[in-house]
């Protein structure tokens, strides 16, 4: 009898979402704050990011403008987009419009998890839903605004998360906290789309409501009803917020739900979030801390700051596809494994973004892209992987360190010739210098305090990896 009473116990208490060996957290940034991010993130080192949604069906904005921002370029006149819209789709055709065109009857989320395997990524993290307010899963606070009910009529989150875990990837939510055109949402008017939106299509202005009543029903009977539906549904490893800008977390109710997240949801042991849950959490408050297009300055001061981090980026300008850019917009699969390399060098992430297409195919061009860094980090993972930033990230223009079980990796982003010249090493112990896929070690030497490695004469079928070249080093210090 008594087991049976615990064995009902247990299943309420697994049914009310409630994690074992979770710890407790308040919903305060002080209690939040301690929970130290899962291992999981701090070793993966490479996600991958994906922008999709109706969005993808226009696919196109200024050169150097994120196209999954198309709905509000459209509605600034004049603007590009505006022009654009009215010349291809007509004065008439509202982005709602665009609801039917989503039909993503090319996807295959199999073929897709097995693209985001071969780029040797450990976690992919998809837009769930953006400031467009459209879902890509069939949630029941969005009604006949997603996936479910409209476009293609599937639950696009669903089918991809379960092809991306069963590849033994961790798998990840984008979702933001504000949507543009939400009727239940003010829009603070600090621009011009915001001033607009204040008015009907009379130019009367809309009667006013007590705006802290109306976000308090926009955050507690929609935002937090489907951030906890994403959880619950899904069991994502990661949140990955955004659009969080126009107000502190209190309004969001950000604390109230991290608590729930970090104690009883039932994922509370492994799940990753991000700094973006208020104005003013930015790189203060969360977990990793997150640059975008950022640059070596800003991934030097996270890496003195030593907290977590990731930096986002798409291949080209944009995050969500766009026709607009060309071969030019898009960076190199060497640009690309050197930016994964000078990330990881200062203790960060890389979260490489890709768009696809409204019909579900991820572009080639980003297939290539993501084939190379895999084939880069089938050879080189070692030096990536798990590790953690040396006691120094750089050593001259060329040659990024990483450090790992003893072990010091100099990483050059071009082949060095005949000889390596490090400065940085110093005398520890006996020097062993090896080349990750060549077998036989390095001879090296300590001259006028400098490491110098004989590098082999190796042509070009014979070396193990192109573009950036690992010499794992033990014995320094």
């Amino acid at each position: 009898m008594g087991r049976r009473i615990l064995a009902a116990v247990a299943a309420l208490i697994l049914i009310s979402g409630v994690a074992f060996g979770a710890a407790d957290y308040e919903a305060d940034w002080a209690s939040l704050d301690a929970r130290p991010v899962p291992g999981w993130f701090t070793d993966a080192k490479f996600g991958i990011f994906i922008h999709w949604g109706l969005y993808s069906v226009p696919a196109w904005s200024q050169k150097g403008k994120y196209s999954e921002w198309y709905w509000y370029w459209m509605n600034l006149p004049g603007s590009p987009e505006a022009l654009f819209h009215a010349k291809v789709y007509g004065e008439n055709f509202a982005y709602q419009d665009f609801a039917p065109m989503f039909r993503a009857e090319l996807f295959d989320p199999a073929e897709w998890a097995g693209i985001l395997e071969g780029s040797g990524a450990k976690y992919v993290v998809l837009t769930s839903k953006h400031h467009d307010g459209f879902c890509l899963w069939p949630s029941e606070y969005s009604w006949n605004w997603n996936s479910g009910d409209a476009g293609p009529h599937r639950d696009l989150a669903g089918d991809l998360s379960r092809s991306v875990k069963s590849r033994g990837l961790k798998m990840g939510f984008y979702y933001s906290l504000y949507e543009w055109y939400n009727p239940m949402y003010v829009q603070p008017a600090k621009d011009a789309v915001s001033t607009m939106m204040q008015y009907t299509k009379k130019g009367k202005k809309k009667k006013k409501r007590d705006p802290e009543a109306q976000m308090k029903e926009y955050v507690e009977k929609h935002m937090l009803p489907q951030l906890r539906e994403l959880v619950t549904a899904y069991k994502p490893s990661m949140i990955w917020t955004d659009g969080e800008w126009d107000y502190p977390s209190g309004v969001w109710q950000s604390e109230k739900f991290l608590a729930w997240l970090f104690s009883k949801s039932p994922v509370a042991d492994e799940i990753v979030v991000n700094d973006r849950w208020g104005s003013g959490t930015r790189g203060v408050h969360g977990g990793f801390h997150t640059t975008e297009y950022g640059d070596l300055d800003e991934f030097e001061k996270k890496r003195k700051a030593g907290h977590p981090w990731e930096e986002c980026r798409g291949i080209g300008a944009s995050f969500g596809y766009n026709r607009n850019e060309s071969l030019n917009e898009y960076k190199s699969a060497a640009e690309l494994i050197h930016m994964l390399v000078d990330i990881v060098s200062f203790g960060g992430n890389l979260l490489l973004d890709i768009g696809p297409t409204a019909d579900g195919r991820i572009p080639v061009i980003m297939q290539q892209r993501l084939s190379e860094i895999g084939n880069w980090l089938a050879v080189n993972g070692e030096a990536i992987y798990g590790t953690r930033p040396w006691r120094t990230a750089t050593d001259g223009e060329y040659v990024r360190y990483t450090s790992r079980d003893g072990a010091v990796y100099a990483i050059s982003m071009k082949w060095p010739g005949p000889k390596l010249e490090l400065a940085e090493p110093k005398p520890g112990g006996d020097v062993v210098v090896t080349i990750p896929g060549v077998e036989q070690p390095l001879t090296s030497r300590f001259e006028n305090g400098r490491l110098i490695i004989d590098v082999p004469a190796l042509t070009i079928d014979r070396l193990p990896a192109q573009h950036a070249f690992v010499f794992k080093i033990t014995g320094i210090k």
